[in-house]
């Protein structure tokens, strides 16, 4: 089985996903995939291109974080829960590639374990799929990361965004403007989510909904009257963030793309100083990049500390090969698909 997986950049709607909000990222044409050849064995073994290994796994593995967190090397911890969560009936061999940078914010582990286990078998519709990967990412890391990676990841259409409602899971295609242009381009800061604050940003979200409901839900005039300060900042995130990513979508439909560039550059001062998962590296590069003649907008993508920053536009703005960090002009993808080889 060959199966393929494009990662995702997240175009606004960040610390929105595990609130019951909105979001808008968009599947890239970067990506991880993995040739599986089942041998009857009761091993799953992997290869990975570019990675120490091979991650060697038992069929038998369970599902016990702890246990998982232990494997060596690290990246077989994702391997190991992707094999516990589809629990394949047979052992075999695998080989992987990828072309996205890793501990970026694009998604690199949701990729891997999405085009994993569809090679391993696991079938369904894109959300059992991306739910049963989010499982599988939990286990591996510990971090209580939301479903945006592995949903987009699974559902987008080519050309298109995935605005999606946390809520009540649903999704809608929202197509991209014909003379927009994404540019994603490295801080030069790599980051993992279990070395971070990400899970004291959702403890403060969760805090701050025990008064007020899901924060996805709330306008920002109430969130503005949550009586602590830092449950107030994160709270007015969350709601303006879901105003934004209305907004953007709205801004797409009409091809107003000065509208959203502006909606991306506020997002990234929200998630700067109301979140604070920002970092100086990040702030400067996008405050470099907004003064870039033709580029509409600029933010971070993904859960922050660290990564990737997001640029919106006009066509040719910005050329990747003369930027200083690594950079990509990235397409909108459609989703992993599986086929069978040989």
């Amino acid at each position: 089985m060959l199966a393929r997986s494009p990662g995702r950049v997240n175009l606004i709607g960040d610390h929105t996903d595990y609130n019951d909000g909105l979001a808008l990222p968009m599947a890239i044409d970067l990506g991880t995939s993995v040739t599986f050849v089942p041998d009857g064995g009761d091993r799953v073994v992997v290869h990975s291109q570019g990675r120490a290994g091979p991650a060697e796994v038992d069929l038998e593995v369970g599902l016990d974080p702890h246990r998982l967190r232990t494997l060596e090397p690290a990246w077989a911890r994702y391997v190991a829960a992707v094999v516990a969560t589809v629990r394949p009936d047979h052992g075999g061999r695998g080989w992987v590639r990828s072309t996205l940078p890793a501990g970026a914010g694009l998604s690199s582990s949701a990729a891997l374990e999405v085009a994993l286990a569809l090679a391993l078998g696991l079938r369904g519709e894109p959300l059992s799929v991306a739910r049963t990967c989010q499982r599988a990412e939990h286990a591996a890391t510990g971090v209580p990361t939301g479903l945006m990676d592995q949903l987009t990841v699974t559902a987008s259409r080519p050309g298109h965004a995935l605005l999606v409602d946390f809520a009540r899971l649903t999704t809608a295609d929202v197509a991209l403007p014909e003379h927009a242009e994404v540019v994603v381009v490295h801080s030069g800061e790599a980051r993992t989510l279990e070395a971070s604050a990400y899970a004291a940003r959702r403890a403060e979200c969760e805090a701050a909904a025990r008064g007020l409901g899901p924060l996805g839900a709330v306008d920002a005039t109430t969130a503005g009257a949550v009586t602590d300060p830092v449950l107030r900042r994160r709270a007015r995130h969350v709601a303006s963030e879901c105003e934004r990513v209305r907004a953007v979508a709205a801004a797409f439909g009409a091809g107003d793309l000065a509208a959203a560039g502006a909606c991306m550059t506020e997002s990234h001062r929200s998630l700067a100083e109301d979140f604070e998962v920002s970092t100086p590296t990040l702030d400067a590069l996008v405050g470099w990049l907004v003064r870039r003649p033709g580029v509409l907008g600029a933010r971070l993508t993904g859960a922050g500390f660290g990564g990737c920053v997001v640029a919106l536009t006009e066509p040719g703005a910005l050329d990747p090969a003369a930027l200083p960090t690594p950079a990509w002009r990235v397409r909108a993808a459609g989703g992993a698909r599986v086929a069978a080889v040989g």
